[in-house]
């Protein structure tokens, strides 16, 4: 720990906030953690914030709104009067509608565009920056979606019996129905992809190609190659299920786990779960591996550099992790969602179960045991190790083996390191006040620090970082520069 560091702290207040009014649920930080939005109350009134600016009053705001666009410059939320409901963009109202699409409105990833479903009357439309699109009977749940790249955009809609898919206002052909979570976008934003029905049977339609006819199709995992040239998906021939890559199908087994198939990261390798029976096992590169009694959720998982693979099996009451088809030390447990490896794909950790402790296997070493450990990471160097970890009811940080200080909280394990792997930050709390710890160093207190989406501190640079705190009904932005 670097004894001499020095913290240079900033302070700009955001927004200050009536806390007998707002409404908690609806509060939202904007995903460069510099902005906040939410909604208060003004009697039977509602109406949101930006920063310090209030909007409008309505009866009733849309749940999970307000939404800031992903470069954090645009907020917008569904908005409802006694009989009609729209939505507010940049402080402006759109068209009066009976009822806004679930999940939507959205951003586009460039933060240009706005899209949302909307009903009117019986009939369905697609709004995108305010343009409206062709009346149907029906949108498909959570459509539109936009492309990577912000180019396309394409949804799911119905008229009579009938389905199919719109891409940049073109129609395509129609079917019985069209899959729940398609249509998907390829990485690199050229291809489309997506579940139809005919008759009692479903296919894939690639690139408006049409795929073999099965009884049934994992929508959910319709999953294109990093490099956007290779499609795979589980499908489903009468009581048996297999995979499809490319086109070609693979053994035919019980059943495909969920959340596989998965690509490497070249998109040359490609692995799943199968199951004949009451055994569970991996498959990869079309290869069947040893059977065991069940394969871990999030497993398996590709090395960063694709050269290897990585699960957690269990047989009888013990768990363990198998690399390469090498089974290591056998666990009471595995730790679900700590198997990783490191950046650089040299190293992998995990959190081992014995009795009810917990140890971290560190590079096939076995560290401390805690009662809790929570949310390890690799630096970006992958020199590094860091996670949140338990004694009783306390909470402290341990970094490359080294424990830190023991608080009330650690961040509910959030972690993070500099760019440049040199500084270690986390939130912790304390006597009821929160605080952030850089090097093992706390920082100043406050009555919340702001967490979104599992990100409380963030580097701007390898020596300077920011993060959202409340103290009192002032909600803060911090900026610290370290020396």
């Amino acid at each position: 720990m670097d004894a001499a560091l020095n913290r240079m702290v900033s302070e700009e207040l955001v927004v200050q906030i009536d806390l007998s009014s707002w409404i908690q649920e609806f509060f939202k930080v904007s995903p460069n953690n510099k902005r906040v939005a939410y909604a208060a109350g003004a009697g039977k009134r509602i109406f949101v914030v930006v920063d310090a600016k209030a909007g409008e009053q309505y009866d009733g705001i849309g749940e999970g709104d307000p939404t800031f666009s992903p470069d954090s410059k645009r907020v917008a939320y569904t908005a409802g009067t006694a009989d009609k409901c729209f939505v507010v963009v940049d402080e402006e109202e759109g068209r009066k509608c009976d009822a806004i699409g679930e999940g939507t409105p959205i951003f586009s990833p460039d933060s240009k565009h706005l899209a949302y479903s909307a009903q009117v009357g019986d009939k369905w439309l697609v709004i995108v920056d305010g343009q409206e699109g062709e009346i149907y009977d029906g949108i498909g749940e959570g459509d539109p979606v936009f492309s990577p790249d912000s180019k396309h955009m394409a949804y799911a809609a119905g008229l009579g019996s009938k389905s199919f898919v719109v891409m940049d206002g073109e129609t395509g052909k129609e079917y019985d129905g069209i899959g729940k979570l398609t249509p998907v976008f390829s990485p690199d934003s050229k291809r489309i992809a997506y579940t139809a029905q005919m008759a009692d049977k479903w296919l894939i339609i690639v690139d408006s190609e049409e795929g073999n006819q099965y009884d049934s199709i994992g929508g959910g995992a319709l999953v294109f190659s990093p490099d956007s040239k290779r499609l795979a998906y589980p499908a489903q021939v009468g009581d048996k299920w297999f995979v499809v890559v490319d086109g070609e199908e693979e053994n035919q087994y019980d059943s495909i786990g969920e959340g596989t198939p998965i690509f490497s990261l070249d998109s040359k390798r490609v692995a799943y779960v199968a199951q004949i029976g009451d055994k569970q096992f991996v498959v990869v590169d079309g290869k069947e591996e040893k059977q065991y009694d069940s394969i871990g959720e999030d497993t398996p998982i590709f090395s960063p550099d694709n050269s290897k693979l990585a699960y957690v099996a269990q047989l009888g009451d013990k768990q363990f992790v198998v690399v390469d088809g090498k089974e290591e030390e056998k666990y009471d447990s595995i730790g679900e969602g700590t198997l990783a490896f490191s950046p650089d794909s040299k190293r992998m950790f995990y959190a081992a179960g014995i009795g009810d402790r917990l140890a971290m296997i560190v590079d096939g070493e076995m560290q401390k045991h805690y009662d809790v450990i929570r949310n390890p990471i690799f630096s970006p160097d992958s020199r590094r190790v860091a996670y949140a970890a338990g004694v009783g009811n306390r909470r402290l940080a341990v970094v490359d083996g080294e424990e830190g200080r023991l608080y009330d909280n650690v961040g509910d394990g959030f972690l993070v390191f500099s760019p440049d792997s040199e500084h270690f930050a986390h939130v912790a709390g304390a006597s009821r006040r929160m605080f952030v710890v850089v090097d093992g160093q706390p920082g100043w207190q406050y009555n919340h620090v702001i967490t979104h989406r599992g990100i409380s501190v963030i580097f701007d640079s390898p020596n300077s970082f920011h993060y959202l705190a409340r103290r009192q009904d002032g909600f803060y932005l911090v900026t610290e520069q370290m020396k």
